[in-house]
């Protein structure tokens, strides 16, 4: 009933022969729902490229479908979630990867009018256990066996209304309904009268907070709100008509909602999936994005990368690439300051660019970046300064779930501070209350917590104002600094507040450190757990002749590490107020990260977790 899809062994896009999309999309008020940005699409757009997936197999081709191509598409897989009895405002569970049957099915359930709630891949059973319940879902499409394995107690479970299991991967379904069989069921009479009649106010999703402490709790998100914030967002962005985006963070995560569907639908964009987030890169080098969203860990990570290659090269090399980078960061300082460059330096600047800087960016697919962003956590300012080197300002920006995501961001066309995150979105607005917590009201952000019995819990006081938990001060240009997270900041013994993520990225400013927790609640001093950068460490080890057969844990107790490690926490410290800096510490090999339960999906840290885990070596730093 659908047409077959267009199958390429290379990485598609638009054609030449193809209509273009215009360089500003018909106007999309806030009170335009998902399913009529879906129609204008088909209607204008037909043929314009949408979604392209790599095949698992070995071959790894790739598939595309036009806007037309999906309007066909989604419209029989409603068909066939509604066969299984999912009607207007039924809630729908989704864990899979970042794969088509997941970004599919999430606008067909939109079109009948049903509610999908992505799940984090890597939630633990009782996660699970409490977003089935608390959300009263009676249908839950998953991935394969594993995936499988962990939903199949819930049919059981007396408490939890969950019925029945659609499966994506063929041969992963066991009794359970494969997902391929959705797309046989036929389109029933008046059909086409049931699809597409979502109103503005009705909930469009319900994201589960990632929950770094506590259970997660559900944000509901309506039609007028993704709409609102997707409009503020373009007024701050500057990207070329149907821009690509590298679709590889969670779709249980409000930015990759935002940025890897609603936005594309939207601005009639184009998506590339990356099931795999390891491959991220691998994905970039094909596609050169002129977006690209990560959050602060992957900008480390990827900043971390190339660092390493760098470290590498001969010093006459070097030191031809740490010139452009003086050159970039001097034309970042200009345009930051709202200056126009002088005219030799906008002429170095474009010799650089170049000859030095996009060769370097093209190796890693970044040369027409327009712009990149970050979002999610305080971002290292020398992480932010590295990349302002090659002429890439990282456009930092905060928000929560419960703001539809952004809330304040930098612009290239509006302005931007390196180390803030920027000014108010149009939807918003915000001010600091007298204990430093950030507080927001606008038209983007959310109608409320779900709870168990259907209902919506409002979370604003009497004026509207959320209180988000997050510390900051507002500049005298009304630029927003994050501090940390109110519940996350320390008390010493002394009675002083510290800012743990201030201290952290101090810390990992040295390519050594990859990643830092800060500890010290009730105590007279700081100590501090510090994790080797699995890519710095050896590069750094093989330019100063270091040599271990041990691998990180090699490095680790290696004195010539530890001596270098001593030197970047005494920097550190120098940058930092008494109270602020770090006595002792314990170096680590094992690197954290949301499988191990250390971070979050989202790549936040779960302090809790940490702590507890690592509770011994952590007395063991106050023992005299």
């Amino acid at each position: 009933m659908t047409s077959a899809p267009r199958t390429t062994g290379d990485l598609p896009s638009a054609p030449a022969d193809l209509p273009s999309a215009p360089a500003d999309l018909p106007s999309a008020p806030a009170d335009r729902t998902l399913p009529q940005l879906l129609t204008r699409n088909a209607r204008e757009y037909s043929q314009l490229p949408a979604l392209s997936w790599q095949s698992a197999d070995s071959d790894g081709n790739w598939t595309t479908l036009g806007w037309g191509e999906i309007d066909e598409h989604t419209r029989g897989l409603a068909a066939g979630y509604r066969a299984l009895g999912v009607g207007r405002g039924d809630h729908v569970l989704l864990m899979m990867a970042n794969r088509s049957e997941h970004w599919l099915s999430d606008l067909a359930l939109v079109r009948l009018g049903a509610v999908p709630v992505s799940v984090y891949g890597t939630a633990a059973p009782e996660q699970i256990t409490h977003i089935a319940r608390n959300c009263r879902a009676r249908l839950a499409v998953v991935e394969g066996a594993a995936q499988v394995a962990l939903w199949e107690p819930l049919l059981t479970d007396a408490d939890t209304p969950l019925e029945r299991l659609v499966v994506a991967e063929a041969g992963a379904e066991k009794d359970h309904f494969p997902y391929a069989a959705l797309l046989r069921e036929p389109l029933p009479e008046q059909f086409a009268k049931e699809l597409d009649a979502a109103r503005p106010e009705d909930p469009l999703t319900v994201v589960y907070t990632s929950g770094t402490t506590g259970e997660p709790k559900g944000v509901v998100l309506t039609h007028r709100q993704v709409m609102s914030n997707a409009l503020a967002l373009d007024a701050v962005v500057e990207l070329p008509p149907h821009v690509e985006h590298i679709c590889y963070l969670p779709f249980a995560h409000i930015a990759e909602r935002m940025l890897g569907i609603y936005l594309p639908c939207h601005r009639a964009s184009h998506v590339h999936l990356c099931a795999d987030p390891t491959r991220v890169g691998e994905v970039v080098r094909k596609v050169r994005p002129a977006q690209f969203f990560g959050v602060p860990r992957i900008w480390e990570k990827l900043s971390a990368a190339v660092r390493a290659v760098l470290s590498l090269m001969p010093p006459e090399q070097r030191e031809v690439i740490d010139q452009a980078f003086e050159t970039g960061r001097e034309h970042v300082g200009y345009r930051e300051r709202g200056e126009t460059p002088p005219a030799d330096l906008e002429e170095r600047y474009d010799r650089a660019r170049k000859d030095v800087l996009l060769p370097l960016l093209a190796a890693g697919g970044l040369d027409r970046v327009t712009w990149s962003a970050s979002a999610s956590a305080p971002m290292p300012i020398d992480v932010v300064r590295f990349w302002a080197g090659f002429g890439i300002v990282i456009m930092d920006a905060w928000g929560l779930t419960e703001t539809t995501g952004v809330a304040t961001s930098n612009s290239p066309k509006t302005g931007f501070r390196l180390g803030s995150v920027g000014r108010p979105v149009d939807s918003v607005e915000i001010r600091v209350a007298e204990d430093g917590e950030i507080l927001v009201r606008g038209s983007s952000v959310f109608s409320g917590y779900l709870q168990a019995d259907g209902s919506v819990r409002s979370a604003l006081d009497a004026d509207g104002w959320l209180a988000t938990g997050d510390i900051g001060r507002i500049d005298e240009d009304g630029y927003l600094w994050l501090t940390d997270r109110k519940k996350e900041m320390i008390i010493t013994s002394t009675g002083k507040n510290v800012s743990p993520a201030l201290v952290e990225n101090a810390l990992k400013e040295h390519p050594l450190i990859g990643q830092a927790l800060v500890h010290g609640d009730n105590r007279s001093y700081l100590v501090a757990l510090l994790v080797l950068d699995a890519e710095a460490a050896p590069a750094w080890a093989a330019a100063h002749g270091v040599e271990t057969e041990g691998g990180l844990t090699g490095l680790v107790e290696h004195p010539a590490v530890r001596a270098e490690v001593d030197r970047a926490v005494a920097a550190a410290n120098t940058r930092l107020n008494r109270t602020e800096q770090v006595k002792r510490y314990e170096l680590l090999a094992e690197e954290w990260g949301p499988a191990t339960g250390e971070l979050t999906p989202s790549l936040k840290m779960r302090r809790r977790v940490i702590r507890d885990k690592y509770a011994g070596e952590l007395s063991g730093l106050y023992r005299d």
